[in-house]
């Protein structure tokens, strides 16, 4: 099992990582999350939702993604609160004291699910939460050391450097720790590092004197691999932003919304040569770019009041007037209508909200919630796109629809100027042909050559086969092996 000393020290990716270097070596690997807290999430086939971190590490172990892979699911949409999913299912609106109430079950659930899929596979790669040290929440804790205990799961602690103090992290989560729980550690792994490891072996000596437990790998600060983030923290930290490096570039915004989700649609951009994204949340930082997207929301009603607020309402209004185009993404192409309602009091207490009014789209928030994979063409360019719909809104639009579908339906709405559009398909821009074709057409309208040709393939395999060999070259795999095959016997 892979926990943490804080959240965000690279447990997801590291996990990711570990899968792929697992299925390399023979190994029938699965991973699994007990309980996650993210906006960013998936679709299965069968209709299900579930954490996008876990359908990464699927895909790294090249596993269809499944629900018992994290059988429960948070997704936040207030201070307090959060929309409860179990088993790809909602089960509904929980404040904290709720969900403490509802953990019991939702721990019996996730054990149910763990063994279920560890009597398919060879190894399960657990993932922890957050960090086993957050004393306030170990009384009730299912996704950390009462996980690992459960599932017998030798436990490997990472930490991030480049914050700073990891190795008294280190040590001060050893201290918090139960008797039981330190047992269960048997390695410590420094992620994020610049420089030479070298530097470092002191202060490896030093944790192992005060722990009795090694530091068994120093993973370099590894960027731009183009493996999609877990959630919003690495997005908002500054993490994923770009520096203009080229001429004849694309600019795109990105609107930062406090509720942003499925942040992941435009990670595809990154790699673009001609692209340059900026991340915005202030409106005196948008300027004129080429495109703003509005993306995905888990509360459309806070996030148009951020809009309004802000004053980036008004900055993408002006921006769409000049010819900018603007893309609305799910809860982003809501926002981008006439009006929101809400009857079933789902993000608030039974009211109608005004929006952009750039589309003519009315949206009902309706109770049941919209969960479903699509594949079909771009209406504009007959290119084909895939991706799914997650989703509690109806749009009515008169307006012709973006997307068609080999199921027959269609998604989306484009105003008759071509300039602002929108759908409901998350991944939209996964596809290589259609996210070139968008940008060769907003090269054409700068007066730029377009490309015509894919530059930027999106290839995830790549990318997983390269994080792996960076893992390689900096974990001592063979202490890995040996912790794996002890916990085995």
């Amino acid at each position: 099992m892979v926990q943490g000393t804080a959240s965000n020290a690279g447990k997801s990716v590291l996990v990711a990582g570990f899968c792929r270097i697992l299925m390399q070596d023979g190994y029938d690997v699965a991973p699994f999350k007990a309980q996650n807290m993210s906006l960013n999430s998936f679709v299965t086939h069968d209709g299900l939702e579930m954490g996008r971190a876990q359908v990464v590490q699927a895909q790294a172990a090249r596993l269809p993604p499944d629900v018992r892979m994290n059988p429960v699911l948070l997704k936040p949409n207030s201070d307090v609160g959060s929309q409860i999913i179990v088993q790809g299912t909602v089960v509904g609106n929980m404040n904290v004291s709720q969900y403490v109430k509802y953990k019991q079950e939702a721990g019996r659930i996730a054990c149910r699910c763990y063994d279920s899929l560890a009597a398919e596979h060879d190894v399960i790669l657990l993932e922890g939460a957050g960090s086993p040290g957050e004393v306030n929440l170990k009384q009730h804790d299912i996704v950390n050391m009462t996980m690992a205990r459960y599932a017998h799961a030798p436990v490997l602690l990472v930490g991030d450097i480049d914050r700073g103090g990891v190795y008294a992290s280190f040590v001060g989560t050893m201290e918090v720790l139960d008797e039981w729980e330190r047992k269960l550690i048997r390695g410590f792994l420094v992620n994020r590092f610049r420089g030479d490891s070298r530097l470092l072996t002191d202060a490896h000596f030093y944790v192992k004197e005060h722990t009795g437990v090694d530091v068994i790998g120093t993973i370099p600060y590894l960027k731009n691999l183009g493996i999609p983030e877990e959630d919003s923290v690495s997005f908002k930290s500054g993490y994923l932003q770009q520096e203009k490096s080229a001429s004849q570039i694309i600019e795109i915004v990105l609107i930062s919304l406090p509720h942003i989700s499925n942040l992941n649609d435009i990670e595809p951009f990154f790699a673009e040569p001609d692209v340059y994204l900026k991340i915005v949340d202030n409106a005196g930082d948008i300027g004129e770019p080429d495109a703003i997207i509005l993306p995905g929301s888990k509360n459309v009603f806070a996030d148009r009041a951020f809009l309004v607020e802000s004053g980036i309402a008004s900055v993408i209004v002006k921006n769409a007037q000049r010819g900018c185009e603007i893309v609305g993404i799910c809860g982003g192409y809501q926002l981008l209508g006439k009006r929101i309602s809400d009857p079933a009091s789902i993000e608030s207490d039974n009211q109608t909200i005004p929006c952009l009014d750039l589309l003519e789209i009315e949206t009902t928030l309706a109770k049941e919630k919209t969960r479903v994979k699509k594949s079909g063409i771009h209406t504009e360019s007959n290119l084909a796109v895939e991706g799914y719909e997650i989703h509690h809104g109806l749009s009515d639009t008169p307006l012709i629809p973006v997307f068609t579908f080999a199921d027959g339906s269609s998604c989306g709405s484009s105003h008759p100027h071509k300039n602002v559009w929108g759908a409901y398909l998350h991944g939209l821009f996964d596809a290589d042909l259609f996210r070139r074709y968008w940008i060769d057409s907003l090269r054409t309208r700068k007066g730029y050559s377009a490309l015509a040709k894919v530059v930027a393939p999106y290839d995830l395999e790549a990318a997983f086969d390269r994080l792996a060999d960076a893992i390689r070259e900096s974990v001592d795999m063979k202490a890995i092996y040996r912790i794996i095959e002890k916990h085995d016997t």
